[in-house]
């Protein structure tokens, strides 16, 4: 598998063999780090860490990852870039790759990555656009598998906002042959383009999507139970009527008991306990929401290194 030079700008743009080869080296990536071994293969090698949203869990875990493969990372936030103000994202993309040999960006919108990617000359990732967040899902696929589930013909029931996260489980899941459904107020459901992408990638790979509003028929015999924050970053303007029309779409007690007996809970944090998910639920045996931050580390590591090719 040859990743050298590509963008990773969403998961659409990969094919199976792709993601599982990624997912692969994911797991052999975080079990070299916790054998004890050193595996610095970037010596020398910069990433430019673009950031226009703030994140706990993107920054540290790509600084962290750079760092422990033996290369460094350059944040630059807001205030030193001011992106598409103080210079266009072409000139930012073009100067970058003169100085940098990676670049990730965690935005608003998806047209900027899109945009850096176009004119950069060395890989761009999308640590998080408005449109898709696949790094966080290439983490949650590593993570049900290593719960010990097989992701062809699994199926990951998403509750709540049908947004960015929402959007690269079924670009990564459809892919993979998973049986993705999303419930979700009608007004707040996934995009038409991602369902008209899922249905004709579905016909490929033996994977399905079903977008509903019915929660409780969504929960049901799931293997996954997955949610987010019913307003994302940029929307607190939209709190109040998002509340509203969100309640009854919250993991519980009562909708864990739906799915499958040996269902697994994911969230990608930060999370809003007692709206979303209940503490009880997000801190039980079932769930596995602090693994799910820790292979942010260990897959961008994996996809970093491939490519960069090497």
């Amino acid at each position: 598998m040859n990743l050298k030079g590509r963008n990773f700008l969403t998961l659409k743009d990969f094919d199976e063999h792709e993601i599982s080869g990624l997912l692969k080296f994911a797991h052999e990536i975080k079990h070299t780090q916790k054998s004890g071994q050193i595996y610095n293969p970037l010596r020398g090698r910069l990433m430019a860490m673009v950031f226009q949203k703030p994140s706990l869990r993107t920054r540290v875990s790509f600084e962290t990852g750079m760092f422990q493969l033996g290369g460094g990372a350059i944040y630059l936030g807001p205030s030193e870039i001011g992106m598409g103000q103080r210079e266009s994202v072409g000139d930012i993309a073009r100067v970058l790759s003169r100085q940098v040999d990676i670049i990730m960006a965690r935005v608003f919108g998806h047209e900027i990555v899109e945009e850096l990617g176009d004119a950069a000359t060395v890989p761009v990732i999308n640590g998080l656009s408005d449109f898709t967040h696949p790094c966080q899902a290439l983490a949650d696929l590593q993570t049900i598998q290593e719960r010990g589930k097989q992701l062809q013909g699994l199926k990951l029931t998403y509750i709540g906002d049908g947004n960015n996260v929402a959007n690269s489980l079924i670009f990564g899941g459809v892919s993979l042959g998973m049986h993705i459904v999303t419930a979700s107020p009608t007004l707040y459901q996934v995009p038409s383009e991602v369902q008209e992408w899922a249905q004709t990638k579905a016909s490929q790979t033996g994977g399905s999507l079903t977008v509903t509003a019915d929660v409780r028929e969504a929960a049901r015999d799931a293997d996954v139970l997955y949610t987010d924050v019913w307003a994302s970053m940029g929307q607190e303007a939209e709190k109040a009527e998002r509340q509203e029309a969100f309640v009854g779409y919250q993991i519980n007690a009562e909708m864990l008991s739906l799915a499958d007996e040996d269902a697994i809970v994911l969230h990608c944090l930060p999370a809003h306990y007692g709206e979303e998910i209940t503490k009880e639920v997000a801190y039980s045996s079932q769930s596995a929401i602090f693994d799910q931050a820790e292979n942010r580390l260990h897959a961008q590591k994996a996809l970093i290194v491939l490519l960069l090719g090497q």
